[in-house]
């Protein structure tokens, strides 16, 4: 047989005890500061109706929809009624049009979850990955945005990144922009989807494609381009948006959010980016994307999009998110240390007559809340159960030979000095804790 026969599907990955540990840490770390701040767990199905998915991610979105076939005779037809969830924003649309008397206003939701997407794998392209998110919806508050932003930063803080920053701008300042370049309404996004490719392709190649591809005259391309990256872009975007209304309350989105998460997320953490884009056009106001030294693109990004869950299907209420690349941190991480993943204490049995011994030394030592593994081979001898013990990374070693069980006693062997101590079966949970004290 092909050896890949053991291999996980192309694009899917097997996650051993110490990278699953890994994973589990961020995910609790992120977890952790999302309760903190209010958010609410919630889970959906793998698997939503078709209907629910298709039309809302594009005709290429579309085409990544993993679908289920219709069970039974349908099988053979091709038919499909069912589809692996794409991505966690069209089920919290869902969630939020069946539920919403149910649920609090504004709702506060997190999700740490897998997603699948046909995509073609590569390089870390997964086809089942973990999404990690946290949105609000029904509040307009500019208080929306500055919760989310800390919130997220706070995440990435307890996941272990360290070094980031949180570029922010807003699709009013971008449609502002456009309006005062007298760029038309119909050529204007097209534009921004061109201006997005800044943080990837040099000025000059962004500075042709306006022209080539959309119709700006090299004039208006050059000066465009040149307004969103010169060093002064911050000064220039003010000066150029201080009479256009609609720029003008972009920037005071802006401000306000530096003015409100700035203190909390460390101001040299966040700043103004008038070359930030995000090519999705269902912004409505504020949008953030994070970068961080080491890692190509944003490990997370967001904003508020007020329409986009009506769109979706449910009610048209205001909405703010923050998607955080939790699969894109872990793998930053490297490898996992996997001496975070020792055990308390092995039990040796030396004996079959000690078994129900060393099932009761184990039993009270997981009931003191200390982690313990009992020998589940066959050999009996000392050496091969110590080396077990090692391979476990097992801080200590309980032995029972026929002198302690005479005298109801246990040794425990320190496996990191070789020390060791016996005491009696009654005192063994209270020297063990003692021990780790020590």
């Amino acid at each position: 047989m092909a050896s890949h026969q053991f291999e996980p599907p192309s694009g899917t990955r097997d996650f051993l005890a110490a990278d699953l540990r890994q994973r589990e840490r961020v995910f609790h770390a992120a977890r952790t500061v999302f309760e903190r701040y209010g958010f609410e767990p919630l889970q959906t199905p793998a698997f939503e109706r078709l209907e629910t998915l298709t039309g809302k991610y594009g005709d290429e979105g579309d085409k990544l929809i993993f679908k289920i076939l219709k069970r039974g005779v349908h099988e053979g037809s091709g038919e499909a009624d069912m589809a692996l969830r794409y991505d966690q924003t069209v089920p919290l649309a869902r969630v939020v049009a069946a539920y919403g008397s149910q649920l609090p206003t504004p709702y506060k939701r997190y999700v740490i979850g897998p997603v699948w997407r046909a995509d073609r794998p590569g390089k870390g392209r997964f086809r089942e990955f973990t999404q990690c998110d946290i949105d609000v919806v029904g509040s307009a508050s500019p208080l929306v945005e500055a919760e989310v932003v800390c919130a997220g930063a706070n995440a990435l803080d307890a996941m272990g990144v360290r070094d980031f920053t949180i570029l922010i701008n807003s699709r009013k300042v971008l449609t502002g922009l456009m309006q005062v370049y007298g760029v038309p309404t119909d050529r204007a996004a097209g534009v921004l989807i061109t201006l997005d490719k800044l943080d990837k392709l040099p000025p000059a190649q962004v500075s042709a494609e306006l022209v080539e591809a959309r119709g700006l005259d090299p004039a208006t391309a050059e000066n465009l381009v040149n307004d969103v990256t010169a060093q002064d872009a911050v000064d220039r975007m003010r000066a150029e948006l201080k009479d256009n209304p609609e720029g003008a309350e972009g920037l005071a989105e802006v401000d306000r959010l530096l003015e409100l998460a700035g203190p909390h997320v460390d101001e040299d953490r966040i700043r103004f980016a008038p070359n930030l884009v995000r090519g999705l056009d269902y912004y409505t106001g504020a949008i953030w994307e994070v970068i961080a030294p080491g890692l190509p693109g944003s490990i997370a990004s967001g904003g508020r999009y007020d329409h986009l869950i009506k769109a979706m299907g449910g009610p048209d209420v205001p909405a703010c998110g923050f998607p955080i690349g939790v699969e894109r941190i872990i793998g930053a991480l490297g490898a996992p240390d996997e001496t975070t993943d020792r055990i308390d204490v092995a039990v040796t049995i030396m004996s079959e007559n000690y078994v129900t011994d060393a099932m009761g030394f184990a039993q009270a030592l997981r009931s003191a809340g200390r982690t313990a593994e009992i020998f589940l081979g066959s050999t009996r001898k000392l050496g091969k159960q110590l080396k077990w013990a090692a391979d476990r990374r097992a801080r200590y070693a309980l032995l029972q030979g026929e002198s302690e069980h005479a005298e109801e006693a246990v040794t425990i062997r320190d496996l990191e000095t070789g020390d060791q101590e016996r005491v009696s079966v009654g005192d063994l949970v209270t020297a063990l804790d003692r021990k780790f004290r020590i």
